[in-house]
């Protein structure tokens, strides 16, 4: 159903409307007939808005209908979209495991292609070193005919085993006596050795020793110089003590002198059981007493002299 042109409708009704004389219509419509006529117009106006309505959700529906539509294919897309990643994805790591694989290929040809070419070279030198002994086999051959002579000849070896037999004991028996005298010379260098090594040892300890002697003496010269010192010092001291005694004995006998005769001067008996201390703290005593009694004396004279002097020039005057 197609769509309700709005803009026609109103353009067709407004086109009627101008081209009617505007009197004319007035006259011969009534209000009923215009109340119709407005009644017709909404009508159509519904019906024509019905069928607008009715076709855009017909549009809408349609839309929805695609929109839907298109929501799938946008699903199948996706998934078509992931299915691709995923094989882009495996054949990208089929890719790297064919390359990875093609290269352990070319390494390995490459490894085989130069180990066969390693064997080749190795028959090669085993070629030529089987013609050289083949050679040397030929060249050879003298010393077996040799041999085989010395055996037609010789009552000792009956066959050419007894030979190299023989051959082999003496070789191990050279061998034997070459390891013993490899033993016996290591030996010999190690005896050597120990030898220097106490002959060093014995020069350390006697340079040890005579550097200990040396300090022994240095220090007994040095005990004997301080002895004499201190012997000397000795001597000095018990003079000095000597000469100390002697002035302290005269010290004791001055002061005991003077303490008997402080006593004698005071006209009492002296006590003889007093230290010399004690002695020459009354000595200090009485000599500080005397010494007061000369200034008291001292000072009684001048006053005397004084009173004399005013007393006797009155009488020089006359």
């Amino acid at each position: 159903m197609a769509a309700f042109n709005f803009e026609e409708y109103f353009q067709s009704k407004f086109s009627e409307r101008l081209f009617q004389d505007p009197d004319v219509s007035e006259k011969h419509m009534t209000a009923a007939t215009r109340l119709l006529e407005k009644k017709r117009e909404m009508l159509e106006l519904e019906q024509a808005l019905s069928a607008q309505k009715e076709a855009f959700q017909m549009k809408m529906a349609s839309l929805n209908a695609r929109r839907e539509e298109l929501d799938k294919k946008e699903l199948s897309l996706r998934g078509s979209l992931m299915k691709f990643n995923q094989f882009l994805i495996e054949t990208d790591i089929k890719k790297q495991r064919a390359e990875k694989k093609a290269n352990n290929e070319r390494h390995e040809k490459e490894m085989r292609v130069q180990e066969c070419a390693e064997k080749m070279a190795e028959r090669e030198k085993l070629k030529s070193f089987l013609e050289k002994q083949r050679k040397v086999l030929e060249r050879e051959k003298v010393y077996r005919s040799y041999m085989e002579r010395v055996i037609e000849k010789s009552t000792e070896f009956q066959e050419l085993k007894d030979i190299l037999r023989k051959h082999d004991t003496l070789s191990s028996n050279l061998g034997d006596m070459i390891e013993k005298s490899t033993l016996m010379t290591d030996k010999l260098d190690s005896l050597k050795q120990e030898y220097y090594t106490m002959i060093t040892k014995n020069d350390e300890a006697t340079m040890r020793y005579t550097n200990t002697i040396a300090d022994l003496t240095w220090r007994k010269e040095t005990a004997m110089s301080n002895h004499q010192k201190w012997e000397s010092l000795w001597t000095h001291i018990q003079n000095t003590a000597a000469r100390n005694v002697l002035l302290l004995g005269r010290v004791k006998m001055a002061t005991e002198n003077i303490y008997i005769q402080i006593y004698k001067q005071r006209g009492l008996p002296p006590k003889e059981a007093e230290s010399v201390d004690d002695q020459l703290k009354k000595i200090k005593t009485y000599i500080k007493d005397l010494t007061d009694i000369i200034v008291e004396s001292s000072k009684q004279e001048k006053l005397s002299k004084d009173i004399f002097d005013r007393l006797a020039g009155p009488a020089r005057s006359k």
